[in-house]
Parts: C-alpha cells; sequence; structure tokens
C-alpha cells in the first residue's frame, strides 16, 4: 500500500509539472499566426483537430500547479478558446458579430463552464500585466504571441509582450514632437488593473521608451474588425460594432 501511494504521489507531481501540455497550441502559433500577428483561421478551420485537442486538455480537471502555471494555462486558455470561437463561425467580420461573445459560458477550463469574461476576470487577480497577452480576435488587441506561456518564463513573456505592443503604432503611439501619447482603449477600459501598478503614466514608462511623463494621453479608436490574416475585418467601422453590440 505504502508503495502504491508512493506511485500516486510521484505520477501526480510528474502530471503538475508536464501541464498543461502546449504542444498543439505551440505548433498553432507558429504556423498558423503570422508575423503581424494576424491568424489563419481558414486553415484552422480547415484542420482545427489539434486545436480542438487542445480544447478537450484545457476543458479536463487541472492537477495542482504552481501560480506561475496557472496564469501560463489561463493565458494560453483565454487565447486558445478565443480563436476556436472564432474557427466555430469562421467567416466573420469581427467576434461582435457572434452571440455573446465574451459573456456566455459556452467553455470549458478546468472542469467548469467558463466564459472568456470569467477566464479573464480570474487573471484581473492573478496579475494586471495580462492585459498585454490577452487577445479578443481584433485587430487592436495586442499581439498574439507565436509562442505558448509557461511558467518557467511567463513574467519575463509577458514584460516582452508590453514592450512590443507599446512598440506598435497602430495600437499605441507617442507623439514627442506634440507631446501627446496616444494609447490603447485598454487602459482606460481597465484603469483600476493599471493602477495597481502605479497607473497608466507608470507603465507607460516601464514598458516604453518614447513615452515622457510630460506627454498628454488621448486614447485610440479601437478596431474591432477580425484579426484575420486576410483582409476580412479590416474595413469593419466603429459604428457596426456598437450595431453588432446592441444586436449580438
Amino acid at each position: 500500500m505504502k508503495h502504491f501511494l508512493i506511485l500516486l504521489f510521484v505520477f501526480a507531481l510528474a502530471r503538475a509539472q508536464s501541464f498543461p501540455d502546449n504542444r498543439d497550441w505551440d505548433a498553432i502559433l507558429l504556423h498558423d499566426v503570422n508575423r503581424e500577428h494576424r491568424v489563419d483561421y481558414k486553415a484552422l478551420r480547415e484542420g482545427r483537430a489539434p486545436l480542438d485537442r487542445y480544447a478537450r486538455q484545457l476543458g479536463a480537471p487541472w492537477p495542482p500547479i504552481s501560480a506561475n502555471a496557472r496564469k501560463a494555462a489561463l493565458i494560453n486558455a483565454y487565447n486558445a478558446l478565443t480563436v476556436r470561437w472564432i474557427v466555430d463561425n469562421y467567416p466573420v467580420e469581427s467576434i461582435w458579430r457572434t452571440k455573446k461573445p465574451f459573456s456566455a459560458a459556452r467553455h470549458t477550463v478546468d472542469n467548469k463552464h467558463v466564459s472568456l469574461d470569467d477566464i479573464e476576470g480570474d487573471l484581473r487577480k492573478l496579475d494586471p500585466r495580462v492585459h498585454a497577452a490577452l487577445v479578443c480576435a481584433a485587430r487592436s488587441c495586442p499581439p498574439l504571441r507565436r509562442e505558448a506561456y509557461r511558467a518557467d518564463a511567463v513574467n519575463q513573456q509577458l514584460d516582452d509582450n508590453f514592450r512590443e505592443w507599446l512598440a506598435m503604432p497602430d495600437r499605441n503611439s507617442f507623439d514627442a514632437a506634440k507631446g501627446v501619447a496616444t494609447i490603447s482603449r485598454i487602459f482606460g477600459w481597465y484603469k483600476t488593473d493599471f493602477d495597481r501598478m502605479g497607473g497608466a503614466g507608470a507603465v507607460l514608462a516601464k514598458y516604453s521608451p518614447a513615452y515622457a511623463a510630460s506627454m498628454k494621453t488621448a486614447y485610440k479608436v479601437y478596431r474591432w474588425g477580425l484579426n484575420d490574416s486576410s483582409d476580412l475585418g479590416a474595413n469593419y467601422p466603429e459604428w457596426k460594432f456598437y450595431r453588432d453590440r446592441l444586436m449580438y
């Protein structure tokens, strides 16, 4: 009996250390996400087996894992399940052309039915930097990293993603001559989260060498068109977002 319990412990420990198996998600991010961080949803729809397999793994009960492992796994879950939801509905101009994209508990994570908002809510409690990593299938989202987040690297990966996001002029731009920082609306939507990091100004100063504390801030229009590798979603205007949000 003692040896059996030891074997069970060793098995559980090995599973926890290897969870989740990100090989399918890594392959998708490498081969179906281009260097502009746009997704080839058409190819994924035609060959979706690895994505579905990864979703099934995330849906099964999770073993006990470290805080960093949980943070990495939840970021991967949010991004992978968002991609999968688009694949389910492809072709579509925007995620807002689908029914209750963020609030419906249609996904399964750790044996629980959850919405994308639920996953985001759990992550917001863990680390406000996740706002530079969660990708909601829109063109103004932070860049979809072309590798899975990992327990042993998640903090460095979040810092790297933050720097890359702030360096993308269509998402955040800094005009030294005019003294204006035109930043993502994400900083306004989640102001209380960034306040935990010292405020938006402190965050911008930490992650962008182009920002100066003397700059005034303004927000960019958030482009909700699909982050597809084709032109689908490229011309999705703001008025359609407001219409679709009411309709769907």
